[in-house]
This record gives structure tokens, sequence and C-alpha cells, in this order.
């Protein structure tokens, strides 16, 4: 057997162990907040999925099973009247998870919030239960949070036609004592004024946001209705943008850039493509992106779709995302100066047996 390759086995073998213990995956500490939001969120999907419940026996259309197991009342069909993207199923189970709430609170502390502070929320109908998320975990840190939601909505988001975004967030504010400092809605889709709709659907959502009294957004231009947004938000301490409303990302592809969680330093695009992200994001406002689940699910180690739902505060949630630091770049130097070694020696030290007449 070749010693030089031995030897790069055993250097690998050591640096990887090294990594292993200078970095290990950090727990995030359980506290008290975040078990209290994820209390909240779990009480409010329960009242969801009972509510469901009892208008399915009205309608005639109960919680189906084959698409919502853990019975949350919070997963759409895959088409509807108010569908305006293609969305993936096990994703938005995944949001369902209590222990979204407790995640939540970790990332708003870590961005800095106090208690008191004025958070500003930008909900797509694609994912309800992350609006639950983000109120439970604003009412645990006793912030102010004000809310601008849409009801266009991926596949098996908010899409029954008799429970939408807006029949969501009027049920939550009722029944569940989730309150907001300021709320606006606007129809969502294409240009934030539901392009792709029906007719005869986007004339119903008007009707129904009139007569619930809410603040309406109709503005078609970004810029004008960013402004609009800005005008209610004020000065928010961070900025949660759940899902991929048109007014919340704008037109610019930078926005591919955004890690899932907390981005606090961003490239910004030109102003004319900025939607609310940016916008907030250059006001120095840190922003917290919740669309790519399976990503923020892998990085803090939320279950994959899971069947039950975990009993809030059973998710062990780590930060697998952590800079490297001094340590790791000295063990990477010292692993990359040790293969050069052993490469050089086994170079300079013929095979054993290769001088023999």
């Amino acid at each position: 057997m070749n010693r030089t390759i031995v030897a790069a086995g055993i250097i690998s073998l050591a640096a990887f162990l090294l990594v292993r213990v200078s970095a290990p995956e950090r727990e995030l500490p359980q506290t008290p907040e975040m078990a209290a939001a994820a209390r909240l969120m779990s009480d409010a999907i329960s009242a969801v999925g009972d509510y469901r419940e009892l208008l399915g026996v009205t309608t005639g259309q109960s919680i189906d099973e084959g698409l919502d197991p853990n019975r949350t009342g919070l997963i759409g069909p895959k088409l509807s009247p108010l569908f305006t993207t293609v969305g993936h199923l096990e994703a938005k189970r995944t949001t369902t998870n209590p222990d979204m709430a407790a995640l939540l609170v970790h990332l708003l502390q870590k961005a800095g919030v106090e208690t008191g502070d004025r958070i500003a929320i930008g909900a797509s109908g694609s994912f309800p239960a992350l609006l639950i998320a983000s109120l439970s975990a604003a009412r645990s840190l006793e912030l102010q949070p004000v809310v601008i939601f849409s009801l266009g909505a991926s596949s098996h988001g908010a899409t029954d036609v008799d429970f939408n975004m807006l029949d969501l967030y009027r049920f939550l504010r009722r029944e569940t004592g989730l309150t907001v400092a300021a709320e606006a809605v606007s129809l969502g889709g294409g240009d934030d004024i539901a392009g792709e709709l029906e007719e005869e659907t986007r004339q119903s959502l008007i009707v129904q946001i009139e007569e619930s009294g809410i603040h309406f957004i109709h503005e078609p231009e970004l810029r004008r209705n960013v402004a609009a947004r800005m005008e209610i938000y004020g000065a928010p301490a961070v900025f949660i943008n759940i899902g991929g409303s048109d007014a919340n990302l704008g037109t610019s592809p930078v926005i591919l850039d955004l890690e899932p969680g907390l981005n606090v330093d961003i490239d910004l695009p030109p102003e004319r493509q900025r939607g609310m992200v940016f916008e907030m994001a250059a006001r120095g406002v840190p922003v917290i992106h919740l669309l790519n689940i399976r990503g923020l699910a892998s990085r803090y180690g939320i279950p994959w779709d899971p069947v039950p739902l975990p009993l809030p505060g059973e998710t062990k949630m780590f930060d697998a995302q952590q800079p490297g630091g001094l340590r790791l770049w000295l063990i990477a130097t010292g692993y990359l100066v040790a293969l050069a070694v052993a490469v050089f020696m086994g170079r300079r030290s013929p095979l054993r047996g290769s001088a023999e007449p």
C-alpha cells in the first residue's frame, strides 16, 4: 500500500475530527419566549382546525386528510380560483410546525428587537401558517406587528375560496387574541392586483376587502406600491417577508441571493426594481426572509413534512450555518500544509524493495 495515500487518509480524518470538535452544530437554547410562541401557534392552529371542521359541515368542504393529515385547516387545494403560482405541498405542511414560531422568536432576537418595538410583516397567501408563527412570536416578545397581507396564493396555501387569507386573518384577530398595531391588504398575484385571476374572482375579493374595513392597497406600479406600504409600516425594527409577493420581492434577480432566515447585509438592486425587502434593506432594516422553506428547515433542524406535528418545544433546533472563524482557517491551512508535506516526503522516499538488484 502506498504510504503517501495512507498518510493523506490519516491527515484527512484528523482534520475532519478537528472540524467537528471545533465547529459543532449549535443547538438553539429554548428560551421562555420561544416556548410561549410555540404554544400560542399550536393553540391558534387547533382553533383554526376546529373552525374549519365546523365550516365544512356548512359548505360541504371538510378538511382533506390526504392533503392535510394533521388537520390544521391551513392546507388548501392545489388549484382554485385563488391560485396564482405553483407551490409545494410538503413545504406548506412543514410550516405548520408550532416550533416555527419559536424559530421566529430566535430570529427576531438575533435581529436585535426589544420589547415594544414595531415590526413589519409582509405576507402572501402562500404560507398562512407563517403568518400565525410571526404573530405568535411578536406577541411572545411583546412587539407591535404591522401586517400587510395579500389574498392570492400558490398551490396548497390559502387557496380555499371558503376560507381565504382574509378569512383566516379576521378569524385570528377575532378568536385567538393575536393583535396588530396596523394592517392593510392587497390582492397579491401579478403586479399585486391579481392580474392572473378571473375578473369575477377579483371583484368578489375586492367586495370582501371593502366590507372588512381593512385598508386596501391596489397599486400596480411597484414604486408607488412600495411607498404606500412604507407609509403604513413606518420605521420598523425588522421586516418579515412571507412568501413570494411581487410587492415584497420586487423585480430584481438579486432576490435569489437572499438566505432563508435573517439577512442583514443585502446587495441592493436599482431603485426601480426594489420591492419591500430591498426598500427595508436600503433603510438599514434587517430582513427575515421566509420563502425557501427547504433551506430554512435544513439550516435550523425543522422536521420536513412531519406527521404528526411535533408538540410545542419538541423540535431540537440548531443553526447549521456558522462562520468559519480563525480556528477553522487554521485547521484548513494546517490540513493543506500536512498534505503537501506527505506528498513531498512520499516522492522523496522510494517504495521498499525498489533499490534491490
